[in-house]
Order: C-alpha cells, then sequence, then structure tokens
C-alpha cells in the first residue's frame, strides 16, 4: 500500500438513481398500501461508498458507467459535488441503473435494483487499470460484472493496492477473486454466506446494524465496537456510509477506522436517502465527541 494522510481510494461499482417510497407498512404479497412520501435520491452501493469516502476525507476517483438519460446526468454531477473525480465514469447507450426501495415508518427497506448502464462495465480500460495500480485502495461491491470485479482485484493485488470487498449483494464468488481481498466488510448475512472464505482473508470487519461492528485478523486479533444510539429514520445506504468511512481511514489501523464508520453508519440513519444521508467529517467528529 502506498500509504499517504489521505489515501487515494479507486471506487470500482454501481451508481444509481434510487426511487425511494415511504409508507407506514411495507406491503405483503398482492397487497396494495398508500404510501406517505416519494423522493429520487441518487445511489447505488459505489456511488455511496465513493461519497462517504470522500466526505470522510479521501481522495476519490469512481470508476462505472451511466445512461446517455437523464438520470446520468444528474448522477455524474452528484459524484462530482462530493469531491469525487469522475474523470474515467463512462457514459453509455441506454438507461442508468435504478433502485426502487420501499421504506416503512421504523426505517426497515426493501430494494429492488435493475442494473442498466451498471451491467455493461464489462471490461477494464487502459486508463482504468492504471488508476486502479496508483490508488491506495481499491474498493468493490458486487453491482456490476462479477469478471470485471475480478480483473480489477487481480491487477490491484499485483500492483500492491490494498483490495477491499463489500460482497454485495451475495452471490457465488470464486476462490481466486478472495485471494485478492485485503478486507472484507460483510454484514451478518454476508458473514454467514461467506463464512468458509472469510476465514482466509487478512482482515474482516462485520457490521451489526444498531449492535455496532466486529473486526478480526486472520492471527486471530479481534475487537467490538458497541453501536450507538440514534433516532433511526432510515436504514438505506448505512451499510454503505460506514464502508466508505471505514475506508478512508484505514490507514489509522483497524481500532480507529472501525470506530470511525461505526459513528458514520449510525448517523447516516438518522436522515432520509442513500448518498443524501451520508455524513461529513465534522457530522461524524460530532457524533464522536458526545459518547
Amino acid at each position: 500500500m502506498h500509504r499517504c494522510a489521505a489515501p487515494t481510494v479507486v471506487v470500482l461499482g454501481s451508481v444509481n438513481m434510487d426511487l425511494v417510497t415511504t409508507t407506514p407498512q411495507r406491503p405483503a404479497p398482492g397487497e396494495t398500501v398508500l404510501g406517505s412520501g416519494f423522493a429520487t435520491v441518487p445511489g447505488g452501493k459505489g456511488a455511496n461508498q465513493a461519497i462517504a469516502a470522500a466526505r470522510s476525507g479521501a481522495r476519490v476517483r469512481f470508476l462505472g458507467a451511466t445512461g446517455d438519460d437523464a438520470f446520468g446526468a444528474t448522477l455524474r454531477s452528484t459524484l462530482s459535488d462530493a469531491d469525487v473525480d469522475t474523470t474515467l465514469l463512462r457514459t453509455v447507450d441506454g438507461s442508468s441503473g435504478v433502485a426502487t426501495i420501499v421504506v416503512d415508518e421504523s426505517g426497515e427497506n426493501s430494494i429492488i435494483v435493475v442494473a442498466g448502464a451498471n451491467g455493461r462495465v464489462t471490461d477494464l480500460t487502459a486508463d482504468e487499470l492504471a488508476a486502479i495500480a496508483d490508488a491506495d485502495i481499491l474498493l468493490c461491491q458486487l453491482e456490476i460484472p462479477l469478471a470485471t470485479v475480478a480483473a480489477a482485484a487481480r491487477h490491484a493485488h499485483a500492483a500492491d493496492t490494498v483490495v477491499v470487498l463489500n460482497p454485495s449483494p451475495v452471490q457465488p464468488l470464486p476462490a481466486a477473486l478472495w485471494a485478492d481481498v485485503d478486507l472484507a466488510i460483510v454484514n451478518s448475512l454476508e458473514s454467514e454466506r461467506y463464512s468458509a472464505d472469510l476465514d482466509r482473508i487478512p482482515h474482516v470487519v462485520r457490521t451489526l446494524g444498531g449492535d455496532g461492528a466486529l473486526y478480526r485478523s486472520a492471527e486471530g486479533n479481534q475487537f467490538a465496537v458497541a453501536g450507538r444510539t440514534v433516532d433511526v429514520v432510515d436504514t438505506t445506504g448505512a451499510g454503505d456510509a460506514f464502508t466508505g468511512a471505514l475506508v478512508a481511514t484505514w490507514p489509522k489501523g483497524p481500532r480507529a477506522a472501525v470506530t470511525w464508520a461505526n459513528a458514520a453508519g449510525a448517523v447516516a440513519t438518522t436522515r432520509l436517502g442513500a448518498s443524501s444521508s451520508i455524513p461529513d467529517r465534522a457530522r461524524i467528529e460530532h457524533a464522536l465527541a458526545t459518547d
């Protein structure tokens, strides 16, 4: 890893427009319910995590694709406005990625993602490969084609760039990809699904929602960070806020990074939406100062 105070992070991943409906109760199959609100909010796991990393102080470059529709222009400007470098963000013919999200009054959500342009990131250009090799950290998720994620991780690993994987949404992953991962960030479901693979990863951080987070190294070092009490409005994007904040502070060491990320994830639940709820350094510092 090419260490620096503010790490250079390349995020390879998805960017979506989130169509968010709020309702007192999420509908059961075949049921129609009345909603209480609607908003279009830029999102996508990759974009959310990129914005979170930038707001926590990292220098961030984004690799991915938007469509040539109206959503695409908004998504690009949202990333740029958050100080994320979009020089290599592609624009392709057709629709941008879209996520339909239903949030109930407890803050829990249901999400359907349509890949759109994200599904067309099927290779990596020479410029994208160079950006990955020059970065301190490569951060990936699984909302773009798996072969592209694996190729990026392989290239990063060979270039001594730290590879961070948030394996979401859950799907079968090749052993070769796991072999290139330095740090995995998983929730409880992902931890259970990938338990055998995670045993071989140098660093694993497991998020526990309102109960905080757990860290363990391959050498058996481990610790827990307790959950924080907040007034939950919407849990959408909280995990992405945690992941981006963690990556941005990873050079400070696991304990400092997990503590910072835990605060960022908790604060993110106090506002509606994904990218719109991601806290900046001032809000995270304030949360930690009130412990």
